[in-house]
């Protein structure tokens, strides 16, 4: 029945010289989404919307899926598209599309009227009266309620006419390259992801770094981060993944500093090494999935103290999530099941027994004086051998 499908914007505010850029991305994700569904499609800015025609035969359901990743797309509206042949043609248009659409249901209904095509004989609101009334002798059943309708049934009048009564939500959102690229620090845990997908979802392109420590951690701690990356590129598109070897730099670490400061010394050097690929990469920030307090590295002094190493901004989308809340979107993006696999990450493989919580920034200084002799050598070597995986 669809041919159409008429796509509404997520960010409807936006205006002039930026609404071109802004719909532009839309479509180029639009394409790339659509790059390997079935079908063949064609995609058409309008006076507000964006249409995406299929030309051939398709898959429905694959085709709405993968609409439903793109980033900044409001809601999807399969449509179906008319000819413009006169009032009584649409009319009989419409009555045949809502009895195939709700057949027999006792539903309430509104109908809705665009006409972008002001030289239409008919005024909005007189195309809506008329055509309320051909569904009521259609459908006998159904009843109007202009206040809070069961089904809204739409009707477009452009140089054609779109016919539309299911709104699919999509993801909201801006669409990506809007608004730059930021580095994301990706383990194989639950909070990184989901904080990467939230980035992207404001329009940022998004590339990651991973820290790799063989043969304390395994190919397939490794396999499961460049899987991980793989199932966020389905919303951000190909992800340029960094991975570094920081065994050699832990160990060092390890033998230098007290115990109970290493998370916070070795998450430093962390950010450190982050923000050089970011800066080679063109990226305006850094992304971690940190939650305050939910960790002894993640209380407000720690991440003071990790923050001091930084000159690129630190966005931290999960911040005040509760744990819970950030498996909800894990579990949404389908990330969940590949982060709760048993294979360790560098995090998790050096940790003290009573890491402090509260660290103050001169002592860790202090403690890090410690390294000087090897430590510059040591991050240099590390981000001239990290391995770049390309995710997709």
């Amino acid at each position: 029945m669809y041919r159409a499908f008429l796509i509404k914007y997520a960010e409807i505010a936006i205006k002039g010289k930026n609404r071109y850029i802004f719909e532009d991305a839309l479509v180029e994700q639009i394409k790339y989404q659509l790059r390997e569904v079935e079908g063949k499609f064609r995609i058409v800015k309008e006076m507000g919307r964006i249409f995406v025609y299929a030309e051939t035969d398709f898959d429905y359901e694959e085709t709405v899926e993968a609409l439903k990743r793109v980033f900044g797309i409001f809601s999807i509206c399969p449509a179906v598209v008319l000819e413009d042949q006169g009032f009584d043609k649409l009319a009989e248009d419409v009555a045949d599309y809502v009895k195939k659409l709700y057949g027999d249901k006792a539903l309430t209904f509104k109908v809705n009227t665009r006409r972008n095509k002001k030289t239409y004989p008919m005024q909005s609101m007189e195309v809506s009266s008329a055509l309320g009334g051909v569904i009521l002798d259609a459908c006998p059943n159904m009843k109007v309620d202009v206040h809070k309708p069961d089904v809204f049934v739409n009707v477009e009048i452009r140089s054609k006419i779109y016919l539309y009564s299911e709104n699919i939500p999509g993801p909201g959102g801006m669409p990506l390259g809007t608004n730059g690229s930021a580095m994301l620090l990706l383990s194989g845990g639950i909070d990184s992801p989901v904080a990467g997908y939230m980035i992207a979802k404001r329009g940022v392109k998004i590339d990651a770094v991973y820290f790799h420590a063989p043969p304390y951690t395994s190919e397939r701690a490794k396999q499961k981060v460049v899987d991980l990356a793989k199932l966020v590129a389905k919303y951000s598109g190909p992800i340029r993944l960094h991975v570094v070897n920081f065994t050699d730099i832990q160990l060092y670490i390890y033998d230098k500093c007290p115990h109970e400061e290493l998370t916070i010394i070795m998450r430093r050097y962390m950010m450190k090494i982050a923000e050089e690929f970011a800066k080679k990469d063109g990226c305006l920030g850094l992304i971690t999935g940190e939650s305050i307090g939910q960790v002894a590295s993640q209380t407000i002094h720690s991440l003071a103290a990790t923050n001091e190493v930084c000159t690129l901004p630190v966005f931290r989308p999960v911040i005040g999530f509760d744990k819970q809340e950030i498996v909800d979107v894990a579990l949404k993006i389908n990330t969940y099941e590949t982060s709760i696999l048993p294979y360790e990450d560098c995090c998790t493989i050096f940790v003290a027994k009573h890491p402090v919580t509260k660290p103050n920034l001169q002592v860790i200084k202090r403690s890090e004086e410690k390294l000087q002799d090897k430590i510059e050598e040591m991050l240099k070597e590390a981000v001239e051998t990290a391995e770049t995986i390309i995710c997709e």
